[in-house]
């Protein structure tokens, strides 16, 4: 019989450094927009000036460096619960897809809110929230599957993920704008 509760804690805890890379990414952005400034077919930007390559790295820095502390925990503390792999090089490899894959996924949702008209900082709901999730289930789905079928490979890893993360990334915004890193809570 599942053991729903770990399997919830199991699917949080793992996801943090998803979770990381976006605010991550926030903290260290500003530099060298990823589109170098072009324009798509349609005239507007491919996905503006708060996409940004320090933004990317760093991003991803900080999700590998959040799951290496949460790998270095569950080591230490000898807690077997799960993690993100069993060697630090495998551990090192499923953080930076994940990291990398939340990050392309915020990207997508940029691409799209440019598409239809939403402006750098416009509210674009589930547009904000989801395809950095989506995404980085994609990408660890396709390079990652072990590390992916093992936490989110059933539905209750998949749906806590998707459930918890409006909210989160609610609160996460507003903490952002509070610490004037963003221009606007949400």
């Amino acid at each position: 019989m599942p053991d729903i509760p770990l399997e919830i804690f199991q699917s949080l805890l793992f996801f943090i450094p998803a979770f990381i890379a976006n605010p991550g990414a926030v903290i260290t952005g500003g530099h060298f927009p990823i589109d170098f400034g072009k324009k798509f077919v349609d005239g507007k930007r491919i996905f503006g000036d708060g996409k940004t390559w320090s933004g990317f790295f760093g991003g991803v820095a900080s999700g590998v460096i959040f799951g290496l502390i949460i790998y270095a925990l569950l080591v230490v503390l000898n807690l077997h619960i799960g993690n993100f792999s069993s060697t630090i090089t495998g551990a090192i490899g499923v953080l930076i897809t994940m990291s990398a894959g939340s990050l392309l996924g915020d990207m997508v949702g940029s691409f799209i809110k440019r598409r239809i008209g939403i402006e750098r900082g416009g509210k674009g709901s589930l547009l904000d929230q989801w395809p950095f999730v989506l995404m980085a289930f994609l990408i660890l789905f396709i390079f990652e599957r072990q590390f992916f079928m093992t936490y989110y490979g059933d539905i209750v890893g998949l749906i806590t993920i998707l459930v918890i993360t409006p909210p989160l990334h609610r609160a996460v915004n507003i903490i952002g704008y509070r610490m004037n890193k963003k221009d606007v809570p949400w």
